[in-house]
């Protein structure tokens, strides 16, 4: 064999050591795709100074947008997402997501079992729930001259541009479903169409269309009343306790946001270890507290402060109609598209 050039052999050694270095790097690096500012700094902070794994955050604004990228990277570039029920309902359908070892998650049973066994994962397989909601109502008295009990009090004159609702189409056209009696998830179109045409006469009283900052805008007296998602709900009614929170008459949706290891993770072993680190029962509360959405860690639930328990757990005795918001047909949600975007011109939001 040919003696190699000493300079040559240097080279050799500085690229064979960056290479391991880099490697090292990637294999300690836990990439968690989800929406922004889901877990408190302290949580994040926390892990990395107990594992010495480095979290890389990246964050999405719609679960559609996520399952478009999960699948262009055939189920990889992904250490742990964290989305929507109906989303992983489809993740789970395309093989997008791989089965738990539930023997590397020591604080599983801490789960509340509410919120396992659901439709998108009944054998809890894939699955690791993290915060639930339900869309309620939230008014203010002082400037609502009736008594709001239930969605169909929120066609009232009265409240005309002055209610403030989520963009999210399923739950909004659902709104109108319950009113008439129907399901979030019903396939008939009949009844779809004559929700449309009831949600076009919700059209006058509407003043704000978002997903974000509808707390704000109650408590800046923006809008007087609003159907909001439960963390917006937490955050308002802490900061003005005179505002009345509604568990709608005809039935709520209710859904769950949970966490999954896609099925050609870069680096799993982090994944387990940060599901795992967010199941302790004190780190829970401490999660639960800066979403504002329910807990679905029953261990948790003692650990969280006083002040927040009322909003963060579900009420005792609570009996009202809950139905999860599910994928429907394609010729169903073609029709609510084609709702929306009718409500939402009549609307001008």
């Amino acid at each position: 064999m040919k003696k190699m050039n000493s300079f040559l052999f240097a080279v050799l050694i500085i690229a064979v050591s960056t290479s391991l270095f880099t490697g090292c790097n990637r294999q300690r690096t836990l990439t968690i795709y989800t929406w922004a500012e889901m877990f408190p700094q302290e949580i994040i902070d926390g892990f990395e100074s107990d594992t010495g794994y480095r979290i890389n955050y990246v964050n999405f604004d719609y679960g559609e947008v996520m399952l478009s990228r999960l699948e262009s990277a055939r189920g990889g570039s992904y250490d742990l997402i964290i989305v929507d029920d109906y989303i992983l309902e489809t993740v789970i359908e395309r093989g997008l997501a791989q089965r738990l070892d539930r023997s590397r998650l020591s604080n599983w049973n801490n789960i509340n079992p509410i919120y396992q066994r659901q439709f998108y994962d009944p054998r809890d397989e894939y699955t690791v729930p993290y915060g639930a909601g339900v869309q309620t109502i939230v008014y203010d008295p002082a400037r609502v001259n009736i008594n709001i009990s239930g969605y169909a009090d929120l066609w009232d004159a009265s409240l005309r541009n002055n209610l403030g609702i989520v963009g999210n189409h399923r739950v909004i056209n659902g709104m109108a479903l319950k009113v008439l009696g129907h399901s979030y998830n019903t396939l008939n179109l009949s009844h779809i169409r004559d929700a449309g045409a009831r949600l076009l006469e919700l059209a006058p009283n509407i003043r704000l269309i978002k997903d974000d900052g509808l707390d704000n805008d109650i408590l800046s007296g923006e809008i007087a009343a609003g159907i909001m998602y439960t963390d917006q709900v937490t955050w308002a009614v802490m900061a003005n306790p005179n505002l009345r929170v509604v568990f709608p008459s005809e039935g709520i949706g209710f859904g769950i946001m949970a966490g999954f290891i896609p099925s050609n993770a870069p680096n799993a072993d982090a994944a387990y270890a940060f599901l795992d680190y967010i199941l302790d029962a004190r780190r829970g509360a401490e999660c639960f507290e800066y979403l504002g959405y329910y807990s679905t860690n029953s261990a948790a639930d003692n650990y969280i402060s006083p002040e927040f328990r009322e909003f963060l757990t579900l009420p005792q005795g609570f009996n009202i109609d809950m139905e999860m918001i599910m994928n429907v047909s394609d010729e169903a949600d073609e029709e609510h598209s084609r709702i929306w975007d009718a409500f939402r011109l009549a609307t001008g939001r």
